[in-house]
């Protein structure tokens, strides 16, 4: 089982010679999925893994991880954004745990892609390639992509679409799915990438599918997926040790720019806007990038697993300095 994990997670190796596990250090998988990265790490060194998802479907695959690692590693189910108090409340009795929850990391890894597993499940609707419900909720709680798509007026659709999905034919789209559940309700992957085919010119050889941006902007609204990925940063920059090392896969331009500016901010390698008008900042950097430009996929990797393609990674370490008060500084993820 463990060899199709290794063969979804994305820059693997890349990843772990990043963080560079060590015996007895503590590391934080923020995004389990198939369980590649926190599995790599475990048997690379005698270290700690707490791994964070918010699919229960994930955190079921991962018990039997639980059992072959026992003491080394646990899964617990939420938000990476809460990790604060998840590594806090971590399950007691467990051999990682003696002596208390650790108050630190020494090195965290974020996989943002969708995990192929929640691809390939018709019934968790993330997917026009199968007929199923139109859902798309990485927790399966709270408001569906079907519940969006009926309630939402057309400009509303329209700015989801666009924002998120960065879909040129947004205000289209999304008077064609308005006028479309005049009169049938729209319940299902397949009845929403037919509306999106409709009003859109078919699919030339190299292109994306023309459903792909309008169904990413759905996913990504309905998990709130920039939001969290932005408080994310901000959790795990409070919790890395000094020279703790930060791995973050990215999958898309909103979340590699959203990834970008938190170590360019936090790592002082912002342009200035004018020389003549310098900006003031006292506040020491918090990580210093490892590589200043991303890292991407080998050839290799990218033809054995076309979900590498479009994946970006930047490293990043932790510095001695105390985090930044992101109280009253302007959001991560504006602009």
């Amino acid at each position: 089982m463990h060899s199709d994990m290794l063969h979804h997670s994305v820059l693997l190796q890349e990843v772990v010679e990043a963080l560079g596990p060590t015996d007895g250090h503590f590391y934080l998988d923020a995004t389990f999925g198939n369980g590649g990265y926190s599995r790599a790490l475990l048997e690379r060194a005698d270290c700690c893994v707490v791994a964070i998802d918010r699919d229960p479907d994930a955190i079921r695959r991962g018990l039997a991880m639980q059992q072959e690692f026992a003491g080394r590693f646990v899964l617990v189910e939420g938000c990476f954004s809460d990790m604060s108090s998840l590594i806090k409340n971590l399950p007691a009795g467990p051999e990682m745990l003696r002596g208390g929850a650790p108050e630190k990391l020494d090195g965290a890894a974020f996989d943002l892609g969708v995990c192929s597993t929640q691809l390939d499940q018709a019934d968790r609707g993330f997917s026009f390639r199968f007929d199923g419900p139109l859902d798309m909720r990485m927790s399966k709680s709270g408001a569906s992509a079907a519940d969006i798509v009926m309630q939402s007026d057309a400009s509303d659709l329209a700015q989801i679409l666009w924002e998120y999905g960065e879909e040129k034919a947004s205000r289209r789209i999304a008077r064609a799915i308005v006028t479309a559940r005049e009169t049938t309700p729209i319940t299902s992957t397949t009845q929403l990438a037919n509306i999106i085919y409709s009003v859109t010119p078919s699919k030339k050889p190299g292109q994306i599918d023309p459903a792909t941006r309008s169904f990413q902007a759905l996913r990504i609204y309905v998990n709130r997926e920039l939001d969290e990925l932005a408080a994310g940063l901000a959790a795990v920059e409070s919790l890395l040790n000094p020279d703790g090392i930060l791995a973050v896969v990215s999958f898309h331009s909103l979340e590699d720019r959203i990834v970008k500016r938190f170590l360019t901010k936090r790592s002082q390698h912002a342009a200035r806007p004018s020389r003549h008008r310098p900006v003031a900042n006292d506040t020491a950097p918090s990580f210093d990038l490892i590589a200043r430009k991303a890292i991407l996929p080998s050839a290799d990797e990218s033809r054995a697993n076309s979900r590498a393609r479009s994946a970006k990674l930047r490293i990043a370490r932790r510095t001695v300095a105390p985090a930044y008060d992101t109280m009253n500084r302007e959001s991560i993820a504006c602009g």
